[in-house]
């Protein structure tokens, strides 16, 4: 069995308890051991899943990897420590605040010979199988891509874009790089009203 530590108990580390202590059946997480989860706030156990400390977490030689998923402004500091303490690392999008930090992780990983993975859950759907078939072979010659949410805590997700990074994920996954030709923030404070508008170009223009 490979030991794993779960860090944050927010929408997502709550559903990463769910699933490890429930693993469907003849699939990888069947393999996979919760030996608890790490949060800042006091609970005691969630769903027969014990909390622990970010210490023994890190010390612990039964814990081989850690799920990361608290807000974006911690994943780098949580992704070194476990690192450094030899530990495989999953982490929620997006890695780091900044794409010097991110590289410097990857490389930080591959000196400890450590997995370090960014989960991005919706490139797996079947959905988005899919719409990569359909576009497969074909040219993008114009697009637009919305998408809404709640007003985002700055101080804990980092700059706007970040919010949407998954969003971009999918069109690089689906057409190659692309470089942004310009993008405009529009903030509407007293309505609690935030956009951010991107144009970005393919390698073929």
């Amino acid at each position: 069995m490979f030991g794993t530590v779960v860090v944050g108990v927010g929408i997502a580390g709550l559903a990463r308890i769910r699933d490890l202590m429930n693993p469907m059946p003849s699939s990888p997480s069947e393999h996979l051991k919760l030996f608890g989860f790490v949060s800042r706030r006091s609970f005691g156990n969630i769903n027969d899943a014990k909390q622990i400390s970010l210490e023994d977490a890190l010390r612990s030689k039964e814990i081989h990897a850690a799920f990361i998923s608290t807000e974006n402004r911690s994943h780098e500091e949580t992704i070194r420590m476990f690192l450094e303490a030899g530990k495989h690392v999953l982490v929620e999008y997006p890695m780091a605040l900044s794409a010097k930090a991110a590289h410097e992780l990857w490389e930080m990983a591959e000196q400890k010979d450590k997995v370090l993975h960014v989960e991005h859950i919706e490139l797996l759907t079947e959905e988005y199988k899919q719409l990569k078939k359909e576009v497969a072979g074909k040219d993008l010659v114009k697009g637009t891509l919305h998408f809404t949410g709640h007003v985002l805590d700055e101080s804990k997700t980092g700059f706007p874009a970040f919010s949407g990074i998954a969003r971009l994920t999918w069109l690089i996954d689906l057409f190659g790089d692309l470089t942004v030709t310009s993008a405009t923030r529009e903030k509407q404070k007293d309505k609690s009203y935030s956009r951010m508008t991107v144009h970005f170009q393919t390698a073929n223009k």
